[in-house]
């Protein structure tokens, strides 16, 4: 076995139909694509609906499994709504919720608008809370039993994290969320988990977070004490483990999957103190290149 190869074993996900925010690119592409091998129906769910209905069609292809795409604003708590009654429509039930939509970008904070800030809590932190309620006062109303919802939050939601303030921000948010509901929430057989990745580069995300020339300057494998960057298959094993029904006993947890990272210099961010004025406006016009593409 190899830590690039699949953890469970076949059907562990059967059954299940898992509704995957942000699920149309980077990490909620891999994890939509190993629930599909595990046997799951998946619904995934962005503001695009033309890259959904690609990553849907690649998925059922190489899978053979059930994809439903399907746009929805998080932010949008009667599109959340809607969404959530199509998945039930189509699949006749809906058993898991991966918070993984997310939003972010360096940033100095004084040179943010209050424009800027509210859309990466609003994506974040509303759109985790807007899905969490719809779904728990679904499962609730319906007395469905064994459930789970699964946020992806950053180890930067306990540490904080210079220049990514709002994310960090939105991420503690949602790891209290996280672990409010797990006790609320519990007699109402709802499991409530999130996990802590360190870096698992996607081209989206990495390229406004560690744009051109600074990937090299700063270079996040020397963060890691285990000197590498995560495997998507790693944290799809995880997360396929934390909503199976091998972890009914797991409730409240945030796990961290980061080679050690957070222990080695809190922060994820913090090294960009070196980086310049000048520098910082050279950032700025490759992180809206980068938005535009």
């Amino acid at each position: 076995m190899h830590y690039t190869e699949g953890m469970l074993k076949e059907g562990a996900l059967k059954d299940k139909t898992i509704v995957i925010t942000g699920g149309g690119t980077g990490l909620g592409k891999s994890m939509s694509k190993y629930f599909l091998q595990l046997g799951a129906n998946v619904v995934i769910t962005s503001r695009k609906q033309e890259i959904l209905e690609k990553t849907a069609d690649e998925l059922m292809k190489e899978t053979s499994g059930q994809v439903l795409a399907l746009a929805c604003d998080i932010r949008n708590y009667l599109e959340v709504e809607k969404m959530l009654a199509a998945g039930v429509a189509k699949f006749g039930k809906v058993d898991v919720l991966i918070n993984n939509a997310a939003g972010n970008f360096i940033s100095p904070t004084e040179r943010l608008s209050l424009r800027a800030f509210d859309t990466i809590v609003d994506i974040v932190l509303k759109g985790s809370y807007n899905c969490t309620l719809a779904f728990g006062k679904h499962w609730i109303k319906e007395q469905q039993k064994n459930n789970a919802i699964l946020s992806i939050v950053t180890t930067y939601a306990w540490t904080g994290s210079a220049y990514v303030v709002p994310s960090a921000c939105a991420k503690a948010g949602v790891l209290a969320l996280t672990r409010s509901l797990a006790v609320e929430w519990a007699k109402y057989g709802i499991r409530s988990n999130a996990i802590a990745p360190g870096p698992f580069p996607t081209k989206g995300a990495w390229d406004r977070l560690v744009p051109g020339e600074f990937r090299e300057k700063f270079n996040l494998e020397k963060q890691v004490p285990l000197r590498r960057v995560g495997e998507h298959q790693e944290l799809c094993n995880l997360a396929a483990y934390l909503i199976s029904d091998y972890s009914a006993y797991v409730n409240g947890e945030v796990v961290t999957i980061d080679g050690g990272e957070w222990l080695q210099g809190a922060g994820e961010f913090n090294m960009f103190e070196e980086v310049t004025q000048p520098q910082w406006d050279v950032i700025e016009k490759m992180v809206r290149k980068a938005k535009s593409e």
